[in-house]
């Protein structure tokens, strides 16, 4: 019977998550997270991704979080995802997420530049990455960037050169005044615990410098769901199976880049 009692506990866990994500739904959100005093000043966000899915498979709390502050946020993914030669669909289906998430089409951005081509040991110049980011901020008054970790939640290569030009792009313009922040990676344990993952993301956020780290939980996590659906060519079992029990559907951690 200590197996039935097993299971018990986690399906009790499950659903005591989900109801923690849901309260906090239904009223006002606790994160500090970009507010001053208490306020919340409106800023211009450039999420900065790999290919289109990226922003669903990943992204959706923290995109459904800055919605819901009312902050204008604007996309900007550096490929078709074309390794399968299904990169012009992938793009009309990023448009398609992005409406879900409540971000507007046109401050969608994807491009398919002959340097930035998705794949597996596809080396992405990070001088390049950083100019193109540069220009984006300029064009859109950007004054926040939101990307992968050098980690890049899956290893990918091109999470990981993404990173990496938006880091270089910190450096090089060191006197400029805008805000990067990474999303920060789990171990596979913990990427595959669903919501259960809120409370250890609290706690390890608490024990982290005072502003230099944020814990988002999902406002809205149906929309995750229906996001990621709207990218078809991508919908197969295990994706489908990865938004279920994937601890990025339900938080994000942001972290500064320094």
């Amino acid at each position: 019977m200590a197996w039935v009692a097993l299971i018990l506990s986690v399906v009790v866990l499950w659903v005591a998550s989900l109801c923690k994500i849901l309260q906090g739904s239904s009223s006002a959100s606790k994160s500090t997270f970009l507010k001053e005093g208490g306020s919340t000043r409106r800023r211009n966000v450039l999420l900065v991704i790999a290919h289109p899915d990226d922003e669903s498979m990943f992204f959706a709390p923290v995109i459904n979080y800055l919605v819901s502050e009312g902050h204008n946020v604007h996309i900007l993914c550096m490929s078709t995802g074309n390794a399968d030669g299904m990169g012009s669909i992938r793009k009309e289906e990023l448009y398609l997420a992005s409406a879900v998430l409540k971000i507007p089409t046109w401050q969608v951005y994807i491009l398919d530049h002959q340097d930035l081509q998705d794949g597996f040991g596809k080396v992405w110049d990070w001088n390049l990455l950083s100019s193109i980011i540069d220009k984006e901020m300029s064009a859109h008054s950007i004054d926040l960037i939101i990307t992968f970790d050098e980690y890049g939640i899956s290893g990918h290569c091109n999470h990981c050169d993404v990173h990496q030009g938006v880091r270089k792009l910190v450096h090089d313009t060191s006197g400029r005044h805008f805000e990067a922040w990474e999303l920060v990676s789990t171990n596979i344990v913990r990427k595959y615990i669903g919501p259960v993952d809120i409370w250890l993301s609290i706690l390890l956020g608490r024990c982290l410098k005072t502003g230099q780290s944020h814990c988002l939980l999902n406002l809205y996590p149906r929309r995750s769901y229906d996001a990621m659906a709207q990218h078809s060519s991508q919908w197969v079992w295990y994706r489908k199976l990865f938004v279920a029990f994937s601890s990025y559907t339900y938080v994000n951690t942001l972290k500064k880049i320094a």
